[in-house]
């Protein structure tokens, strides 16, 4: 069994990848780190996990843990994930891992140093609607794919939360925007050649707090907003000559709506549903993680496919610089 320590009590950690661990078939919860003792411990009595940490540096120090999951603020991502890897524990780390993506490879580096698993945690691609709707773009079912389109939007104008602070890294495009463009690539296997955009800023905040964004991929296009103030909202689709295919819950399924991928025809007289009913995407990914570190070949979202991805969201902060001009990856 995989021995998870988590480091850091983060709302994400106690309400998704923690049941997860706890469900899962390969991993048990081993540890909770936070630097306020009291905390770690009451969340490790709340989930059953034996020991409890005052400090992120003593966890890592433990060899009562295998590896760890890092749900820190965004802006923390990428320094505990170096460190936890130079201290020999295999990595899961919250997305987005970094805000730009030069400082991704110092983490590549710590990986390849240490030997150990280092991985950002993007869920959607463990879940079977993500492996179905890719099965039938790359099998040809829609035909020749020429536009996706897509949205996620939630309304949050807290001052104190992360997402509305831009020293701990937050946005609308490094929380949420990630998801639309991760997705196209991992469907497509293709990496856009040019992005345009326009992004508005929070004169109170000062972070991003909405974004429209048209990504040209050569041969299709990919279209989406996202924002983290507008009603909540979420959805991709893939348009093809000869069909289409609506994602009902594409980044939360189960919450925003049902697990269900649904194929059209061309003229949407006849449709084909398919339904991943149960299916629980932080589960699968936690025990994916696991096995990948004990070296099974299991497919993993790697280091190097984090570097591509956040290109694309850097040049969308550029591009949106240019007000809606163009910008090469």
């Amino acid at each position: 069994m995989f021995r998870w320590g988590v480091l850091s009590t983060a709302k994400i950690g106690r309400e998704q990848v923690i049941p997860a661990i706890l469900d899962a078939e390969n991993g048990v919860l081993s540890a909770i780190a936070s630097r306020d003792a009291a905390k770690a411990r009451a969340l490790a009595d709340r989930f059953g996990a034996p020991h409890a940490f005052g400090s992120y540096e003593e966890m890592l120090a433990s060899d009562l843990i295998d590896g760890v999951y890092i749900p820190l603020p965004t802006s923390q991502h990428a320094e505990w994930a170096i460190r936890a890897a130079d201290a020999g524990k295999h990595v899961l780390v919250e997305k987005p891992l970094a805000l730009r993506a030069d400082d991704i490879g110092p983490v590549i580096a710590a990986r390849d140093r240490a030997g150990v698993l280092v991985c950002e945690a993007f869920m959607v691609t463990y879940h079977p609607q993500w492996l179905k709707v890719r099965d039938l773009v790359r099998t040809g079912a829609i035909g020749r794919l020429r536009h996706v389109q897509g949205a996620f939007s939630y309304f949050n104008d807290d001052p104190a939360n992360m997402r509305n602070r831009p020293d701990l890294g937050g946005g609308a495009l490094p929380d949420i925007g990630v998801y639309p463009t991760v997705t196209t690539r991992f469907v497509t296997g293709a990496e856009p050649l040019r992005v345009q955009a326009t992004v508005e800023r929070s004169p109170d905040f000062g972070t991003d707090i909405y974004a429209s964004v048209r990504a040209d991929f050569g041969g299709f296009e990919l279209s989406f907003y996202t924002s983290t103030q507008m009603a909540l909202r979420q959805t991709m689709a893939f348009h093809g000559e000869a069909g289409v295919i609506e994602v009902a819950a594409p980044f939360n399924a189960g919450t925003y709506d049902h697990h269900v991928v649904t194929l059209y025809n061309r003229d949407r007289s006849q449709s084909q549903a398919f339904r991943f009913a149960g299916a629980l995407q932080y589960r699968l990914q936690v025990e994916a993680f696991a096995r990948a570190a004990k070296g099974e070949d299991v497919a993993v979202f790697t280091l190097e496919d984090s570097v591509r991805n956040q290109r694309v969201i850097d040049a969308i902060f550029r591009a949106g610089e240019k007000d809606g001009g163009w910008k090469p990856l």
